[in-house]
């Protein structure tokens, strides 16, 4: 079936082409292109119904009706971005994490399944019923909202130094009615306004580690998003070292930190948190058996400078 690129005087007019046979020729063109695409047919079904308004079920259901010149020209737009491994989420603009529906973009990592362990892991916490919890490195705000959205009464805050990304937060909070979710720009704890003159109960992250050499940096989703989410000094380190030693001095007695890691980082996370005067150190699997997690309890001192 050759592929028809022409525009119409009228963008209503019928391409020619249905629905079934729009995602045909997109199963085609990512087979040509050796796109990064696990599951071919949904991706071409997400991108067509974001284009058509519409679920999937509608896709199936009046698989041919035909679609517009417009809708062709959308459809097909976002195929060949889809070719060259844009993330699909990109292409959507939204992500669903938890149980929310967020919108993401370039400015912010894409919320993964595998951080929803992060978010189990703090709920599982024995904290106030009005706790104090703050995320460093909120992105999309995906973390805070998740935590939020599971305890209302919480006081939860988010912190990022990127302002698009402080601004899709906002944004998400407002479109998941969990407003009371504040937002600021500002480099770790450093941008914490009100939330820094009252002690923490938990301070939760998922920070940049990954090693600058890191290989995978040249594959997959990463490559379109921001460098500044996902790399860090020191093998992967040094933000997490701020983000522990900052929790040091911020969190209440027996107040909680929870850290996500790399695959390969839960040893030196967990020594790191025993040295600066953590307790009750542990470290979660996620469901690839891989340390994702680890969280520790502070004491009754406050760390040394």
């Amino acid at each position: 079936m050759k592929v028809n690129l022409e525009a119409s005087v009228n963008s209503s007019l019928e391409s020619g082409y249905t629905r079934e046979q729009a995602l045909t020729l997109a199963k085609q063109e990512f087979a040509a292109a050796k796109s990064p695409s696990d599951n071919a047919r949904l991706d071409a079904e997400l991108l067509l119904g974001h284009v058509l308004c519409v679920a999937s079920a509608s896709l199936y259901a009046w698989p041919d009706k035909q679609i517009t010149f417009s809708q062709w020209q959308g459809f097909w737009r976002l195929v060949q971005d889809r070719c060259l491994g844009k993330p699909i989420a990109y292409l959507l603009g939204r992500q669903g994490f938890w149980t929310l529906d967020l919108q993401v973009d370039v400015s912010t990592l894409i919320p993964r399944p595998e951080t929803e362990l992060l978010v189990e892991v703090v709920l599982a916490l024995n904290l106030p019923v009005q706790a104090n919890v703050v995320d460093l490195g909120s992105g999309s705000g995906a973390i805070a909202l998740a935590l939020a959205s599971e305890h209302p009464q919480w006081n939860v805050a988010g912190v990022d130094q990127c302002p698009d990304a402080v601004s899709l937060a906002k944004t998400n909070a407002s479109k998941c009615n969990l407003k009371r979710v504040k937002f600021y720009q500002g480099n770790w704890a450093q941008g914490l306004v009100k939330e820094a003159s009252k002690p923490l109960h938990c301070v939760v992250s998922n920070p940049p580690y990954i090693d600058a050499d890191d290989p995978h940096l040249q594959q997959g989703d990463v490559r379109f998003e921001p460098i500044s989410a996902l790399v860090a000094g020191d093998h992967g380190m040094a933000d997490i070292n701020i983000i522990a030693r900052q929790a040091a001095q911020l969190l209440a007695v027996d107040g909680w930190i929870a850290l996500e890691h790399g695959y390969d980082q839960g040893v030196k996370v967990a020594h790191l948190l025993t040295s600066l005067g953590f307790y009750s150190v542990s470290t979660e699997y996620d469901y690839n058996g891989h340390p994702r997690v680890t969280m520790g309890q502070w004491q009754n001192k406050r760390a040394e400078d």
